[in-house]
């Protein structure tokens, strides 16, 4: 084999182990912010997701093929064959910008940068070493607010969550001041820790020293922004501390309590409250010299906003089940309270239903009632703890005030019947025992009380019947005053009383017509008396008239 030859095939071994190295893939990001470039009409369209993807492939396999081409040209020179470069066609590389000259040498700039950063920076003093160990040791296992076992301490309401987070951050700044902070300044004030420093570098050194304790103190509180968002990470809820929420009734309406926007608020709350933290630390050279100037620990607004934008779709995510919970109540029993349910007892009164139909109706609220008080009193979801008790107890109140309602309505009807029968029967009464001032009387009264005795009678035995069945549905129901107990006693015994009075009145009968017929015999008596001396009388006149006679003769 000759040399070309030879050359040739160990370029294309060396060739193909490079290429079969992994290739560093193409940012995601790099992709996002090409597409970003494209024209939104050209993004339009219903074939816009597959052009979208064929233009993304085509992208990645130029991607890969530059930098295979990029990584070969820089690991392997090739060797001038011509049988090679037939083998390889590939298209040359693009020619340098005009216009730029690379030929001055940057190693002489690079010394001097170099220097100049040593100079300016302080990184490697003594003093910075001592400053970061301070930190490392004070700020390694610490955080500002710690929520990771709130959830072994049982439900938490939004306010003591304010409360504990700010309480929490106002204890984490005085320990930092006491401790951490007064090390910093206690350093700082011997004269060992500017050994090397010139004068005209104490600016920049004490520059130095604010960037690094800034530093420090916007890692603590990034640290514990990170901590508190870790604890909603729906893949690890060990931690996920569980808050109070009730389900109200107040005027007719289900509500949450607190609201799902107060639960978040108060929960954004804690970012915000750490961000507020530790902003009220002096610089170094301004504790020396007296000045107000403090040291930059705000939070980087990247960091509020993706701590903020994690915690709010955790939040959705899991006030789902709560929400469905919620809808379920709504949809179930919403009817109670928009309307509805008062519209039905309102036509149901005015289309004049039977005692029957109303206890059915009746029983219809009573056994939602029951429904609704057998409910689980308290849901218990991954980030809630949802109590339902006033809510419960609220549509149980409604539901019984709709059967009240519609129990006021056949009491009354029921309380007006008992007084009808006990008012008929006062009257029968009264004309039953009324002593007839005569025959005529006499058999107008004895007529009435047969026509009772045949049919009034028999009608109010059946409507004291139906009271009494109606009084041992209502009596478990309602509740009766006394007043209403003895109307309801008076009603149910005037039928025992009524054949009392029936006696009474067949005894008065026989002794008025005892009275009658005594009158009409001493009436005969006397008649036959008056006969007897009207027959006498005209006897004599007969008398008489036979004696005028005789003088004639």
């Amino acid at each position: 084999m000759d040399s070309e030859s030879q050359l040739r095939a160990d370029y294309l071994f060396l060739k193909n182990c490079v290429q079969s190295n992994p290739m560093v893939p193409i940012q995601q990001q790099w992709l996002r912010s090409m597409l970003t470039m494209v024209p939104q009409s050209l993004m339009e369209g219903r074939d816009r997701e597959l052009l979208t993807e064929d233009l993304l492939k085509e992208i990645v396999r130029d991607y890969e093929k530059s930098m295979q081409r990029c990584v070969l040209r820089r690991a392997l020179i090739k060797p001038d064959i011509e049988e090679l470069n037939k083998l390889e066609e590939e298209a040359p590389l693009p020619s340098l910008p005009l216009g730029l000259d690379f030929s001055s040498t940057w190693h002489d700039s690079y010394i001097k940068a170099k220097k100049q950063i040593i100079s300016t920076l302080h990184i490697l003093h003594p003093t910075m070493k001592t400053l970061l160990d301070f930190g490392y040791t004070a700020f390694f296992n610490f955080l500002v607010v710690d929520f990771s076992s709130t959830r072994l301490k049982g439900p938490i309401d939004c306010k003591s969550l304010k409360t504990d987070a700010s309480l929490s951050c106002s204890k984490a700044e005085d320990k930092i001041m006491s401790t951490w902070y007064q090390r910093v300044i206690g350093l700082f004030t011997q004269s060992e820790a500017l050994d090397g420093v010139k004068l005209d570098q104490l600016e920049s050194f004490y520059n130095c020293v604010a960037v690094l304790m800034s530093n420090q103190l916007k890692e603590l509180l990034q640290k514990t922004t990170e901590v508190f968002v870790k604890l909603f990470d729906p893949e690890e809820r060990s931690h996920l501390p569980i808050f109070k929420m009730d389900l109200t009734f107040d005027e007719n309406r289900m509500e949450f309590y607190p609201s799902l926007q107060d639960l978040e608020e108060a929960i954004l709350f804690v970012v915000d409250c750490i961000g507020q933290t530790l902003q009220n630390f002096q610089t170094v050279r301004a504790w020396l010299t007296g000045g107000t100037e403090n040291l930059d620990a705000e939070l980087p607004a990247h960091t509020v906003q993706w701590a903020k934008s994690t915690l709010e779709k955790s939040i959705r995510d899991n006030l789902e089940g709560p929400k469905e919970h919620f809808k379920g109540y709504v949809e179930s029993y919403g009817w109670l309270v928009d309307g509805t349910a008062e519209e039905r007892i309102n036509r149901f009164i005015a289309e004049q239903h039977s005692f029957d139909e109303y206890t059915t109706f009746i029983d219809e609220f009573f056994t939602l009632k029951k429904e609704i008080m057998s409910l689980p009193e308290v849901i218990y979801f991954p980030m809630i703890c949802l109590n339902c008790e006033d809510l419960k107890q609220g549509l149980a109140n409604c539901a019984n005030n709709f059967a009240k309602m519609l129990m006021d309505k056949i009491f009354t009807d029921y309380r007006e019947e008992n007084e009808r029968i006990c008012s008929e029967c006062e009257a029968i009464k009264e004309y039953a025992l009324k002593v007839p001032e005569s025959t005529e009387e006499m058999v107008e009264i004895m007529e009435y009380i047969k026509k009772v005795k045949t049919k009034d009678f028999q009608e109010l035995v059946q409507r004291s019947k139906e009271c009494c069945r109606q009084m041992s549905y209502l009596i478990d129901v309602y509740p009766f005053t006394p007043e209403d107990l003895e109307l309801n006693t008076t009603a149910i015994f005037w039928p025992k009383k009524i054949n009392l009075i029936f006696k009474e009145h067949d005894f008065l009968i026989q002794q008025s017509k005892a009275e009658r017929e005594q009158e009409v015999q001493q009436k005969c008596d006397n008649l036959h008396v008056e006969l007897d001396k009207l027959y006498q009388s005209v006897t004599e006149l007969e008398e008489y008239s036979e004696l005028d006679r005789m003088q004639q003769v």
